[in-house]
Parts: C-alpha cells; structure tokens; sequence
C-alpha cells in the first residue's frame, strides 16, 4: 500500500497505471500500475422481502479472470501485481463458501466462452454469482489477452432471458481495470468525525463494483496488488455477515479514498488519487453469511 504522507519503506514502490498504452518509462520492481445482519434462517430469509436469501445448498460460483500477459499487437504492458489480487479474492470467496473457478491470461473469445459456459449451468442451488475481472480497460471495454472487448458483452450472458436460474438472485461483478486516462489530482478538505408470477426487468439484481470512476486509471502495486482488490479483500474479510454489501463497498471507496496516494517515476504521475464506482441493480440487501 502506498503510503499516503510520503514517508516509510511502502513509498519507495512506485506507482503506476493499468493504462490504455504502454508507458515507455523505467519502473522499480515493485511499482504501482494504473488499471487501464445476516440472516440467521430460512424463516427469516423468506419472511423478508428486503434480503436476498442466502440459505440455499450453495452459495454460488465466483468466476475470476485473471489477465496478466498481453499480445504485443494490443501495446498493453504486463500487469505486474495482479497475481496477488488474483490470490486474495481466491482466498477470500473460498472462505465465504462460493465455488471458486479461476482462469488466467484469457483471449477474448476464451473469456467470452467462459461466461457463456457458467452462464448456462444450473444455479437452481445457488444463492448468488460473483464474478472477479482482473485486466486492463478503457471506459466500457475490458482486455482479453488479445484484445478489448465490451464488458456489457460479457454480463449479459447472466441476464434474466439468458440465465433463468440466477432469476431473482444477486449477480456481482468486481472489476479492477482502468475505466479512461484521467488522473485524479485530489483536493485538501476539512477532516469530519420473487415470487413465481412476478415480472421483472432482464437487468435487475446484477452490482457492477469498479475500482474507479468513470474516465479514469485505476492504480495497483506491483508487491501488494491494486488498491480497490487489496480495500475490498480486507473489507469482505472483516465486515462479512455483519455489513450489507453496500455497506461493505462504501467502506472500500472510503479506504481507498483516503489511505492511498500514488508515487509514482513517471512525470506528473505521483499524488494521483482514485475513487471506486458502485453501480448497483439489486432489488434487495445482500449479507454474506458468517
């Protein structure tokens, strides 16, 4: 983690992005890169129509991608410290229950095939989906190792009309990835103390978490992982079964907003901030069980 008063051993780690082209600079070894209550029964989980149930047999799949190595054809630089965010979420879902399948350095057309693959097993069993992109991006697409490609390409297998037995059920999308080229300056402020005949929309129950605002890079550490996977591993880890998972997310926007500043060798690159991006289409609050 970088230090954000610019002194102790992390700050000697530059930081730098996932970005949209190859920075031809020199990099340190361990660099920062830019990104381009619980229910407690089923009574209780039925008689509530405000939380998504959690007691069937499974918890769900969690999906995660982890693309680290590029073709020289996309000009995108080797994701340095991915491979430790890759290990964590591994870690952290496994713990949580969910049937952890990890891939790394996945083609376009391999990744596409991956969500069409798990898009069309049976989830009757399971009480949610969770999905974990580790790449590099622009604003709207996400790297294969080959290419871009739409991210909306790649959920829409898990739609209503194309994965009824995840109907109803939370579909969550971690994505750390940049989202544009802007960097973000910071600014100085003021310290503060369903049933069966129910129709609903193809897009509902699906959260997209985005390491970063719209338009902008998203950093990472080549020694310790990016900012928003090492905030949201450590929030899941403490706040599970006891936060919703809004409450959990706005506590990795919070993190990463204020304990991490970039340092970086490249020109104008160092005391760069970054701010995670909810978007969320649940229909109910979702606890991870304890």
């Amino acid at each position: 983690m970088a230090d954000p008063r610019g002194d102790g051993d992390a700050q000697s780690a530059e930081d730098q992005v996932d970005a949209f082209k190859i920075f031809k600079s020199s990099r340190s070894r361990h660099a920062e890169e830019m990104d381009s209550g619980p229910i407690s029964s089923s009574k209780a989980a039925d008689s509530d129509p405000y939380r998504y149930r959690m007691d069937y047999p499974s918890l769900g799949t969690c999906l995660i991608i982890n693309n680290k190595n590029f073709h020289p054809s996309t000009n995108m630089n080797y994701r340095n410290g991915t491979d430790v965010d890759a290990a964590a979420a591994a870690k952290v879902f496994s713990n949580l229950g969910y049937k952890v399948k990890f891939f790394n350095d996945q083609t376009v057309r391999q990744m596409k095939q991956l969500m069409l693959s798990v898009s069309q097993e049976d989830h009757s069993d399971s009480a949610s989906f969770v999905c974990v992109l580790l790449s590099h991006g622009d604003e709207g697409v996400i790297y294969g190792t080959d290419g871009l490609e739409k991210f909306e390409n790649l959920t829409q297998y898990f739609k209503g009309d194309h994965c009824q037995s995840l109907v109803g059920k939370p579909k969550v999308f971690f994505v750390q990835a940049c989202r544009g080229t802007a960097l973000d300056d910071g600014i100085e402020c003021d310290a503060v103390t369903v049933t069966s005949t129910e129709r609903i929309p193809l897009q509902a129950d699906f959260l997209y978490a985005y390491s970063t605002a719209p338009g902008y890079y998203s950093w990472r550490n080549t020694a310790s992982g990016s900012w928003f996977m090492q905030s949201l591993c450590e929030m899941l880890e403490r706040h599970h079964g006891e936060l919703e998972l809004m409450q959990i997310l706005t506590r990795v926007n919070r993190k990463v907003a204020l304990d991490f500043e970039s340092a970086s060798n490249l020109p104008g690159f160092s005391a760069k901030k970054q701010i995670p991006c909810i978007v969320s289409m649940l229909t109910k609050d979702f606890y991870f069980p304890k």
